[in-house]
């Protein structure tokens, strides 16, 4: 298996078609409509940006991906990042998961990301179990946060820390403009 930087362009209908039966068939994605290539690959080239995008392939074929993207618009998440991963349905439990995340967790370290995060609409025991062995830890669920196939959907949040922060590296808390009011 290669595991290897997707190129936007190229990698957006495979990576569409890993991702679609997610969509369609199950709730561990809550779009509703699968995205087409070309929003796929834009939301590739997106991510690309900031942060690294994998793919593995196994004989030529694109069978999962991973990546890690932006937590939250505001500063002072800016080194936390969100992680997600997918993996073909005909490969689950043969380590793609395994080693996109192998390879995905420590660039984001590289990058200077402190922590990870990871969203799993449940129940998903196979997601939770492949966060849960790289050390990411349950931190809450958003109740009936999602709506999908005739039901409401719980979001549970694992976090892992991929550094621990130091005093004199925490960054300062950003001061919102003058005159802004929360």
């Amino acid at each position: 298996m290669l595991i290897r930087h997707a190129d936007p362009v190229g990698d957006a209908a495979a990576c569409a078609a890993v991702y679609a039966p997610f969509v369609t068939d199950s709730v561990a994605s809550l779009e509703e409509e699968p995205p087409d290539t070309a929003e796929f690959g834009a939301r590739m080239q997106r991510v690309c940006r900031t942060y690294p995008w994998l793919v593995a392939e196994l004989d030529d074929r694109i069978v999962g991906f991973a990546y890690g993207s932006q937590h939250h618009v505001r500063a002072a998440y800016r080194w936390s990042a969100d992680t997600t991963v997918y993996v073909s349905a005909d490969h689950h439990r043969r380590g793609v998961g395994r080693s996109l995340y192998g390879e995905l967790l420590p660039m984001l370290t590289s990058q200077g990301v402190y922590t990870a995060c990871a969203g799993i609409s449940l129940p998903n025991p196979a997601s939770v179990s492949l966060h849960e062995s790289f050390g990411f830890a349950p931190v809450g669920v958003y109740r009936n946060v999602g709506y999908k196939h005739g039901r409401w959907w719980d979001v549970g949040w694992w976090q892992l820390a991929l550094r621990e922060p130091a005093p004199e590296a925490t960054p300062a808390e950003l001061a919102p403009p003058p005159g802004r009011h929360p």
